[in-house]
């Protein structure tokens, strides 16, 4: 019955098994032969009646088969399996034709199978690494990147690193990550990271290191606070006092710099000697009153007691009873209705006076001007004739064009608006200010090119000479006196405005403006902080200024309060740069604050001084604007032809720098800058150049791409970045290039420029030099202002008065959407110019003062009684 059972369960499986394809139950894989070590390769399957191996297209032969059969005990199936042996000979025979690989090939009556491919290697790792890591030593924060190129192998070696013979575990240590180039980046450098560092890099043949480099996290040393000053070295006279502090905020580490400056401070004190008091002389006896006494009185005032003294000792008052005369009784009552008498007397010239002072009041308080509420007010000092028609009681208001094209300073006029009537602006025909007779006022001002080296002769003997750059390239300077002005550095979008009244009336002031190249300045930064904006003076330090001025420079950041925290920093006298105002959060000082735009700032600040914007990144998301700049040779005598990629940060003075350098070295400008959004994500830049027609130019590159590192780009203190595409022309008669130039940040957006051009042309550089900023870098006076003066006070006499429904610099500032800034301009003494200043440094000299008027306008509408005056 057992027997009968089993042909049973065979015989099916016998039948089955001529009509199956063979089945792979196991195929060759990939295998690596190490040194001489012969490899084995195997394949199974069922059903299957023969297996081969086949190499390379060829059959192995039969002997070097080593084949093993069985059944499946779950199907009763045949199962074949074959083994051969591959030896290092074999894969050398072939060795640069192709890669050596083997297939199973396995029959059955119903046909055959072929299995996967598997590879045969020789597997190695040279000795030399292609790039180990150098020693370096970095201040405590900053961040740390360790490049190390493994040595070629096969199969490619695993890196690891090691600090101090220790593995570095990225999984352990957030401030540690290994990037996919195997560089090791410490994000930032802290006391504990100073060690030995070495790459190690491995794979199934080896183990290589690279030479260990010491990396030194160094402090610089910090001055703490000052102590309080010592109580004077006398109590009595003139001595000194004195105040300290130590280095020790932090103390410097390994090798960092000791504080610079002083660590004690004396100055001149004087102690008022005490004096004590001493009595007068006793008056005369009073006469006798009626209560039969009389009295005598003295003082404490000869001399008084001063500076902690002692007070006198003894009555002040001295009484006694009159016994040498007759008491009489004087009438009750007439002294008490002298005294009633002359109490009501004061009381009534009291109320008098406070009467005359509400007539007073109320006479004064009132709207908007009528004129000034005319949208025509301000553009018709500006134009051929007014844009409303004329009142018929002022019938030649700002209807006639005055000359500004001049460029004298000399001037006649009244300073202030005349005051013929309490609610309407008059003026004469003619120039806005009107005569003074033989009264005359006289700015001097000069071109630099005239007085340069005389201003800097005289600036040279200030001790904050040292400090500013030499030559008059990137500076502005001018003569400036209450009427204020403005300075300008052409093509850098730098400026200074100086408002009017800023100056203290009998004051002229020597003002410069200068731009910093940034390896004349040392701006410390820490952590993920980058510089935004060019570094700018304005001086001289300590100018006393009574209204804000306003520096306008450009930046570079793509703003938002949850990717960036945004820091104006000065510089002391002492050198050390400071944060003054931090923006979006409260200013913790009047004396500064930043109006942040998508392309620029506007800083106000009542002290001169030396100004930069500084960024911290809060996220990866944060993002910089770089500025891509192609340039080549305008002209090509040799085979060799190079492209210039310039990576700048996005503000116009980096710019001007960068051409000024490439017309020293006869660049031309390859078609226009491209705008890139570089993030902070540690991830470097990458330049390539692709469909270059071979035929006609070859690379000299010997690698696909070129990086710059992301730490030499985030920390903006390397302005003029670039990489050099060096290329090869196969002839010298081939004049035409046409190419594409990738830059992108891995793992991040790119920019691609399409190249196109001749290079035998002649290409000037005048066709493609940025044009300069219309304008002198020094304006004077009126003519550096839009706004009229005398319509400039009258708006701000106007608007600055709380009106009647809100029409007042509230909603000025809203008109002009500055509605943001309202704390600050309420903090100051007259709201209403701080609007127009602000208005005036953003838009000049291409600002729309119509729209400006309009603005007014609108502002005296919202009051009807102040409207219907102005249209009557």
């Amino acid at each position: 019955t057992g027997a009968q059972q089993s042909a049973t369960v065979a015989n099916p499986a016998s039948g089955a098994s001529s009509d199956l394809l063979p089945h792979f139950q196991l195929e060759p894989e990939d295998v690596y032969i190490v040194k001489n070590k012969a490899v084995s390769l195997a394949c199974r399957a069922t059903p299957a009646t023969q297996i081969y191996f086949k190499c390379n297209g060829e059959w192995v032969h039969q002997g070097d088969h080593v084949t093993q059969h069985s059944t499946d005990r779950s199907t009763g199936l045949p199962v074949m399996e074959v083994r051969i042996e591959v030896t290092r000979q074999q894969v050398e025979k072939i060795f640069g034709l192709e890669e050596y690989w083997c297939q199973c090939v396995a029959w059955s009556s119903s046909g055959t199978t072929k299995s996967q491919k598997a590879f045969v290697r020789i597997a190695y790792l040279r000795k030399n690494f292609e790039q180990e890591p150098t020693a370096r030593e970095v201040s405590i924060e900053q961040g740390i990147v360790l490049p190390c190129r493994p040595p070629e192998g096969i199969p490619p070696a695993e890196v690891e690193w090691l600090r101090n013979e220790e593995l570095v575990d990225p999984e352990l240590d957030a401030n540690v990550y290994v990037t996919p180039e195997h560089s090791l980046v410490l994000r930032q450098a802290r006391l504990a990271d100073t060690a030995n560092y070495t790459c190690v890099a491995k794979n199934i043949v080896a183990r290589r290191r690279s030479a260990s480099a010491a990396i030194t996290v160094y402090v610089n040393g910090g001055w703490s606070t000052w102590t309080q000053w010592s109580g004077c070295s006398t109590s009595c006279g003139r001595g000194w006092q004195k105040r300290s502090r130590t280095c020790t905020n932090p103390t410097p580490l390994n090798g960092g710099a000791f504080c610079e400056g002083q660590n004690v401070q004396k100055t001149a004190c004087t102690t008022l000697c005490p004096v004590d008091g001493a009595w007068s002389e006793w008056s005369k006896w009073s006469e006798c009153g009626a209560e039969c006494t009389h009295w005598r009185s003295r003082e404490c005032s000869e001399p008084a007691p001063r500076n902690g003294g002692r007070d006198c000792h003894g009555p002040e008052l001295d009484t006694r009873n009159c016994t040498s005369e007759l008491c009489t009784h004087a009438a009750p009552g007439t002294e008490d209705v002298a005294l009633y008498v002359g109490l009501v007397a004061v009381a009534v010239c009291l109320v008098l006076l406070l009467l005359v002072g509400v007539l007073v009041y109320c006479r004064k308080k009132g709207g908007l001007d009528a004129d000034v509420a005319d949208s025509s007010i301000l553009t018709a000092g500006f134009q051929p004739v007014s844009i409303k028609p004329s009142k018929a009681d002022n019938p030649s208001l700002l209807t006639i064009q005055p000359d500004l094209s001049t460029t004298t300073m000399t001037y006649q006029g009244s300073l202030c608006p005349r005051q013929d009537g309490p609610a309407k602006l008059q003026l004469p025909n003619g120039h806005l200010l009107s005569p003074l007779g033989a009264g005359r006022h006289t700015l001097h001002h000069s071109s630099p090119a005239a007085e340069g080296a005389d201003f800097v002769a005289r600036l040279s003997t200030q001790s904050y000479f040292r400090s500013l750059p030499r030559g008059t390239n990137n500076m502005a300077y001018g003569t400036f006196n209450f009427l204020g002005g403005r300075l300008m550095i052409p093509n850098t979008g730098i400026s200074l405005l100086i408002p009017p009244d800023a100056i203290p009336r009998g004051k002229i002031y020597e003002v410069y403006l200068t731009l910093h190249k940034q390896e004349e300045v040392r701006l410390p930064l820490a952590g993920c902080q980058t510089l935004l904006s060019p570094i700018v003076s304005c001086g001289p330090p300590g100018v006393l200024l009574t209204r804000p001025a306003i520096l306008a420079m450009g930046h570079c950041v793509e703003a938002s309060a949850e990717n960036w925290s945004i820091r104006l920093k000065k510089q002391s006298c002492e050198g050390t740069w400071e944060d003054v105002l931090q923006l979006g959060a409260e200013p913790c000082t009047e004396l500064y604050y930043c109006q942040l735009e998508a392309q620029a700032c506007y800083v106000f600040t009542e002290q001169l001084g030396r100004f930069a914007l500084v960024g911290e990144s809060l996220s990866m998301a944060a993002s910089k604007r770089l500025k891509l700049v192609l340039f080549a040779p305008a002209a090509c005598p040799s085979l060799e032809y190079n492209i210039r990629v310039y990576c700048l940060s996005d503000t116009q003075d980096v710019l001007k720098e960068v051409i000024q350098l490439e017309k020293q070295l006869g660049g031309q400008l390859i078609g226009a800058p491209r705008v890139l959004h570089f993030k902070d994500s540690y991830h470097n830049l990458r330049l390539s150049i692709h469909d270059m027609p071979s035929s006609l130019w070859k690379s000299k590159l010997l690698a696909s791409y070129q990086e710059i590192p992301f730490y030499h780009i985030w920390s903006g203190l390397q302005p003029f970045l670039h990489c050099t595409f060096t290329l090869e022309r196969l002839s010298t008669s081939t004049c035409e290039l046409a190419c594409k130039i990738w830059v992108w940040q891995v793992e991040g957006d790119g920019q691609s420029f399409t190249v196109n051009f001749n290079i035998a042309k002649d290409t000037r550089f005048s066709d493609w030099l940025v044009p300069d900023e219309v304008g002198t870098p020094a304006l004077v006076g009126p003519s550096a202002f839009k706004i009229p003066f005398l319509i400039r006070q009258k708006i701000i006499s106007s608007l600055d008065p709380p009106g009647t429904r809100g029409a007042d610099w509230r909603t000025l500032a809203q008109k002009l959407n500055l509605d943001s800034h309202l704390s600050f301009f309420a903090s100051k003494a007259s709201p209403t110019a701080m609007i127009l200043n602000l208005w005036e440094a953003r838009h000049f000299p291409n600002g729309n003062l119509s729209q400006l008027a309009a603005a007014v306008a609108e502002v005296g509408k919202q009051d009807g009684a102040l409207f219907s005056e102005a249209e009557c």
